[in-house]
């Protein structure tokens, strides 16, 4: 009878421990940067899909910096075809959509083939000093931002973060991808891409208007304040995570000024076998963390900020 009486304790305890399995993960406050709390945050991993968020950022800033039209069309090449990983929106050769849509596409629903279509156009018209094909070009590209931001511990070898390449692989770390999602946010389109719970995206074949909804793989929208991120997974990378969870600024007056201050804090966690279940613990447990650090007086030493 003991035992009995024992075993839902035990069972308990196995799942709340199961919340903490990721290999690594990191939490920060975005506006300043301050890491709220982490464990093996610059540990080299594979970081599956989050490379995306890489691959949407070259793109919104080619865009930005060009004043590029996001509705013009890419078309989907045999190359971008069997670039490999998964393909939600079932794309073939000679489809046709928007770089718009292909943002979609990549962000929410994490397709490859969509990340290696965006890749092959917009790399066609990167500046191109060592005479690379447009994918490879673009994917030097994503490694000149990670350089510009401080990811050194960072390679990217394609724009989707597929690692089936047992000879070279990919990685980052949470650190770093944390570096990377700040970034993000302070480009203006990019918290709306990953914020969509579903979106319908338009694929033209042969000529005709083929509508497909998109849902986000993101299973977190919503719940504690959750906007955004990114998902990943593959077998070497284990389950992989970014989320963003947002609160009313912080309004403080003195006499007549008016001090307003953002609130936002990101989590990335990697290697997991149950990233929404550690990833919504890690949301409770970051903004605890900040209440008290907020109560403190936001104080920041240069050795805890990315």
């Amino acid at each position: 009878m003991k035992i009995l009486r024992l075993a839902p304790l035990c069972a308990l305890l196995l799942s709340v421990g199961s919340l903490f399995a990721a290999q690594s993960y990191i939490i920060v406050d975005n506006q300043t940067g301050r890491v709220l709390a982490g464990e093996n945050r610059d540990e080299k991993r594979q970081v599956a899909s989050l490379t995306k968020v890489a691959t949407g950022m070259v793109v919104l800033d080619w865009a930005q910096l060009n004043k590029e039209d996001l509705t013009q069309m890419a078309t989907v090449s045999a190359r971008a075809l069997s670039s490999g990983g998964i393909n939600p929106v079932g794309l073939q050769e000679g489809d046709q959509l928007s770089l718009r849509d292909l943002l979609y596409c990549a962000l929410m629903a994490s397709d490859n083939v969509a990340a290696t279509v965006l890749a092959e156009h917009v790399g066609a018209h990167l500046p191109n000093t060592q005479g690379l094909a447009p994918i490879e070009n673009f994917v030097s590209h994503m490694n000149a931002l990670a350089h510009t931001l401080g990811m050194a511990r960072t390679r990217f070898l394609n724009p989707s973060g597929v690692d089936n390449n047992s000879e070279s692989l990919p990685f980052s770390t949470a650190a770093d991808i944390a570096r990377l999602t700040r970034y993000a946010y302070s480009e203006a389109d990019f918290p709306f891409y990953v914020s969509q719970e579903s979106r319908v995206v338009h694929v033209i074949r042969g000529g005709v208007d083929n509508p497909f909804e998109l849902r986000n793989t993101n299973e977190l929208l919503g719940q504690e304040n959750i906007d955004g991120v990114k998902t990943g997974r593959t077998s070497k990378a284990g389950e992989c995570l970014i989320l963003s969870s947002e609160r009313r600024p912080e309004v403080q007056r003195d006499g007549n000024a008016v001090q307003i201050t953002p609130r936002r804090i990101i989590i990335v966690l990697l290697g997991s076998t149950n990233r929404f279940g550690e990833g919504l613990a890690l949301i409770k447990q970051g903004w605890a963390v900040y209440d008290q650090w907020a109560a403190q007086g936001r104080k920041i030493k240069s050795s805890q900020t990315l």
